[in-house]
């Protein structure tokens, strides 16, 4: 039996008082111990993290992503708008339990576009105003962490493009510019993107591209969310070049653009897992892919998605393209 509860009426008094001292200290300091990890949690701003978004407009909607983080108990967010690269949100402040973002300040010509926001769990909702006035609504949820092992084992590869028409391929957006011709997915001018009818998770993607010319800028849409880029966008940004995924993470080592000439690119994404070999060289190695890029199809990052193509710069020409998934 423990010591003090026993009845001490026969024993010398100070032994049982000052084991029954030390365990009364004991009690708080032991209950002050187990409090603390949930006071952490607690304290924790609930909008730190990644969240998949979708801004709804009165006229259309689109795809968004934000991610949040604090270090030395300032907060930092940057977000992914409809189209280009991800950007760095320059004002934000916490308003009591909401979350003031300021995605761009006023100018003469316009006022400033500021979200507010409201966490509840894993789900984000809130507004968008231009100035005063109301101009979208934004809900979303914690972006999934994707993180799996790689398959034991993959299935033969499969070709995706058939080199004689565009079977298993479906023009998105604008004309359409798209032929298969001499065994090549050819897009002649400016015009709409291309995707599969299919979709998919993971898998290992071989393709080869031409670009034409030193104005040439396509892209591989992977599951129709992450750009690996295809060509230049005028070689200031190493993130915005070929190889790149785009806007978020530049190519190691970048590798010469090679306009006119056929160039290889083997894909292996796995969750947000991404390596890219290009003409045999390792230029991404199992890097994560934080989020969505410009140019998204959605923002449903745990769902199996299309590839496309992307052909609303100018002309690209396409081939050998095949797919590998995991076996079962």
């Amino acid at each position: 039996m423990d010591g003090w509860l026993q009845d001490t009426s026969a024993a010398p008094a100070p032994r049982y008082t000052v084991f029954g001292m030390k365990k009364l200290f004991l009690i708080p300091i032991l209950a002050a111990a187990l409090l603390l990890p949930a006071l952490a949690q607690t304290s924790a701003n609930p909008f730190l993290g990644r969240w998949d978004l979708t801004v709804t407009g009165p006229r259309n909607n689109f795809p968004d992503w934000l991610e949040v983080t604090e270090k030395d108990g300032a907060l930092a967010a940057r977000y992914q708008p409809s189209g280009g690269a991800s950007q760095p949100i320059r004002a934000l402040k916490m308003d009591g339990a909401r979350l003031i973002l300021t995605i761009s300040p006023a100018t003469k010509a316009r006022p400033e576009t500021v979200w507010e926001l409201t966490a509840n769990g894993d789900k984000i909702s809130g507004v968008q105003k231009n100035g005063d006035a109301e101009s979208a609504k934004l809900e979303g949820s914690r972006a999934p962490a994707l993180n799996r092992a790689a398959p034991k084992a993959w299935t033969d590869p499969e070709p995706l493009f058939n080199g004689r028409d565009l079977t298993g391929w479906e023009p998105a957006g604008a004309a359409n510019h798209w032929v298969a011709k001499d065994g090549q997915l050819v897009n002649a001018e400016r015009g709409a993107n291309i995707r599969t009818t299919r979709k998919f998770d993971d898998f290992k993607l071989h393709l080869e591209f031409n670009c034409p010319d030193e104005h040439c800028n396509s892209g591989v849409y992977l599951r129709g969310r992450y750009e690996v880029q295809v060509g230049t966008e005028g070689g200031t940004l190493p993130s915005h070049e070929q190889g790149a995924i785009y806007g978020m993470i530049a190519p190691s080592p970048a590798l010469p653009l090679g306009f006119g000439q056929w160039q290889v690119y083997d894909i292996t994404l796995v969750g947000r897992h991404v390596t890219v070999i290009q003409n045999g060289t390792k230029i991404h190695d199992n890097v994560e892919i934080p989020g969505i890029t410009g140019g998204a199809l959605d923002a449903n990052e745990g769902d199996p998605g299309p590839f496309f193509l992307q052909g609303d710069h100018g002309p690209i020409a396409y081939r050998n393209i095949t797919i590998s998934t995991p076996k079962n």
